[in-house]
């Protein structure tokens, strides 16, 4: 397997108007989502280009088989005509494509890929074997096809690699005060967890790490982070974010439950702790991070997440 360069693997930086290859590794989505989507994001200033699989329904619950999906993520990296790539949505199914990926393909046409939930799997890989910048941020079918779906800010400034501050408007808080700096890293909770013991194991150590989740309970969400640390995935990390954790609640329990079980199973952390960042599973203005970039949280009477470093080259 190809190894990591010290050095990032950064695309180059899109401007208004640059044209998105559309792929769905994972699961289909509803078609009038689509719809929405690509209306919304040309109307955005972009130009999204769905593959040529993009549009499959099936087999199960998949966007095609794992030929047609991995053809297309092929071929929306090496679109020479396209900037960026961006998913459907997640859903379930990109674990398939793990083993296919031709790592050498990719290292050839870095770009910006936009995804998060079940992709979280694919961003480990590319970032962690080539250094790719993941870029954790809106869906077409799953956000752009919302009138709130995205936090447009975040997305601009991620995708010109301009220097930004998410904060309390965004979601932010802190549970546990302290400093951290570190290169942020990181996704859906429940699939990092779910690599751990496989050729892909998230690497934690050293990282400002963000996890987020959806409609996963507090025992469940005590139970991942406890897989993590006794994994060792928590040696070394710097400080945590939490995301917004939709909908990770039990019903009939008080709604500091899920706080109070993160801080116990997290008990003895050395860094700081901050909860609520809207990106991933959220419930609007989904904020785009880039994971493999120096970051900074601060969490004090106020919590700001800074991106200090560019995802990308500028043009």
């Amino acid at each position: 397997m190809t190894k990591r360069n010290s050095d990032p693997l950064k695309p180059q930086a899109m401007a208004s108007g640059s044209a998105i290859s559309i792929i769905a590794p994972a699961s289909f989505a509803l078609p009038e989502r689509v719809e929405r989507g690509l209306l919304n994001l040309r109307s955005a200033g972009f130009d999204p280009r769905p593959t040529a699989n993009a549009l499959a329904r099936g087999p199960l619950f998949f966007a095609g088989t794992p030929e047609q999906r991995l053809a297309d993520f092929y071929s929306a990296f090496t679109d020479r005509s396209t900037n960026a790539v961006m998913c459907l949505r997640g859903g379930y199914g990109s674990n398939y494509l793990l083993n296919g990926i031709d790592l050498e393909v990719i290292a050839g046409n870095p770009k910006p890929f936009f995804a998060y939930s079940d992709l979280t799997g694919i961003q480990c890989l590319l970032l962690d074997q080539l250094g790719l910048p993941a870029f954790h941020g809106p869906m077409l079918a799953a956000d752009f096809f919302l009138s709130d779906g995205v936090h447009l800010e975040s997305f601009q400034a991620a995708i010109s690699g301009r220097p930004y501050t998410l904060g309390a408007e965004e979601g932010l808080r802190t549970i546990k005060p302290g400093n951290a700096r570190g290169e942020l890293y990181g996704g859906c909770l429940s699939i990092l967890a779910s690599l751990i013991g496989t050729n892909w194991e998230p690497r934690t150590e050293g990282k400002l790490l963000f996890v987020e989740d959806v409609g996963t309970k507090p025992y469940q969400v005590d139970r991942l982070l406890w897989q993590l640390r006794n994994a060792g995935k928590l040696e070394g990390v710097r400080g945590i974010i939490f995301g917004e954790m939709l909908n990770c609640v039990s019903e009939g329990a008080a709604p500091e439950l899920l706080e109070q079980a993160i801080l116990n199973t997290l008990e003895g952390f050395d860094g700081p702790i901050a909860f609520g960042l809207r990106s991933g599973h959220v419930s609007r203005q989904n904020v785009t991070l880039a994971f493999g970039v120096e970051a900074e949280l601060i969490a004090a009477e106020k919590a700001t997440l800074q991106i200090l470093e560019p995802a990308v080259i500028a043009t």
